[in-house]
């Protein structure tokens, strides 16, 4: 028996080396990839670069450039400028612009994402620091100035003398104001996807619109849906739509929504379904980058505004800011104007040569 175990020592002497080498090369190869993870993770990732231009500008545009249309424009997000403006086109010539500094008096970026010219000719805007209404001849009649922390980037008149306004914020809200009393008539706080996360005010909230049915038609861009309330705030109707920027409830009962960084316009019918669609690369040599506001005329066209503060600034200047587009999906005009006058990016626009009163919700915008 002594024998045995003198021989099964060397035997088991050495299995107890292999099994403790073992372990060792384990524990080293878990630290390596323990380590690695901790690298990884306190390794701060780079910014997504911006991507350029996905085609230049094309030799022959459709339509009339500037005389297309009379009409009221302006983009968010101009950081070429000290300023932010919004112009008024007639007759192909600019007569008449407002401008505001790019930050507040509290050092906030400023940037026009709504904008309304009501029948008495006055202007009213939502600017991401708050919102205000100004007269042709540059007076302010009315302003609104966002709390800290919040941002304002929709303001939709409602009647001469009333605005239905969005505050981004924690939390969220909506509210009809009465620009003449300064009462809040209505005030209601609206549901988004992170309701506790500072982070996510900016992008709450683009364009939303209360309907002539006085129901709310909210773009949830956050929540990659557009939802409708009826006027006790209870969901009457919703579709996926991702990142939606604006809503807009059509005369024939459709919804019209812009995609924002999808690049997409869509319309859906009352079951959500999609019945007509415009993507990012459908016309050739006229991409779309980010799609913001939105127009259906009254001969059933859609102009669409073809925002490029997507790309690297040095492309800016290649992107068609406007497109109009018939409904079996023909390109009637296209606008690229960066100089004489520079309209810079394209965020919002109001044709103005449409029959109807805004403020009414008489043009589908």
């Amino acid at each position: 028996m002594k024998r045995v175990q003198q021989s099964l020592f060397p035997f088991l002497a050495h299995g107890l080396k292999t099994i403790v080498l073992f372990a060792f090369l384990c524990l080293t190869l878990f630290q390596g990839i323990i380590s690695a993870q901790i690298t990884d993770t306190a390794k701060p990732k780079a910014p997504a670069q911006r991507q350029g231009a996905r085609a230049p500008v094309p030799a022959i545009l459709p339509g009339k450039g500037l005389a297309q249309h009379d009409f009221l424009y302006a983009g968010g997000w101009d950081t070429r400028k000290d300023t932010q403006t919004i112009f008024r086109v007639v007759g192909g010539k600019v007569t008449w612009t407002w401008s505001i500094p790019i930050k507040d008096r509290n050092g906030q970026l400023s940037e026009f994402s709504d904008i309304h010219q009501l029948s008495n000719g006055n202007v009213l805007y939502a600017c991401k620091t708050g919102a205000a209404e100004v007269t042709m001849d540059r007076k302010v009649v009315w302003s609104y100035e966002c709390p800290a922390g919040t941002e304002c980037h929709s303001a939709q008149p409602i009647g001469i003398d009333k605005v239905f306004l969005c505050q981004n914020g924690l939390p969220a809200k909506v509210m009809i104001i009465n620009k003449k009393t300064g009462k809040i008539e209505m005030e209601h706080i609206v549901q988004t996807a992170k309701p506790d996360d500072p982070k996510s005010v900016h992008g709450q909230f683009r364009n939303v619109r209360m309907t002539n049915k006085g129901t709310y038609l909210l773009a949830h861009m956050d929540m990659g849906r557009v939802i409708e309330y009826d006027k006790n705030w209870n969901v009457i109707w919703s579709a996926d739509a991702p990142s939606a920027w604006l809503a807009i409830r059509l005369k024939n009962g459709n919804t019209l929504i812009s995609g924002n960084q999808n690049g997409y316009v869509r319309e859906v019918n009352s079951k959500g379904e999609t019945i007509w669609e415009i993507n990012k690369d459908d016309f050739p040599g006229f991409p779309l980058y980010t799609v913001q506001g939105l127009n259906r005329l009254a001969n059933g066209n859609t102009v669409i505004s073809n925002w490029g503060g997507s790309i690297i600034k040095e492309d800016w200047e290649k992107v068609i800011q406007v497109l109009e587009v018939t409904p079996d999906k023909k390109l009637v005009w296209a606008l690229h104007q960066w100089k004489n006058p520079d309209l810079g990016p394209s965020s919002n626009i109001q044709l103005l040569d449409e029959k109807g009163k805004e403020e009414k919700g008489e043009l589908q915008r």
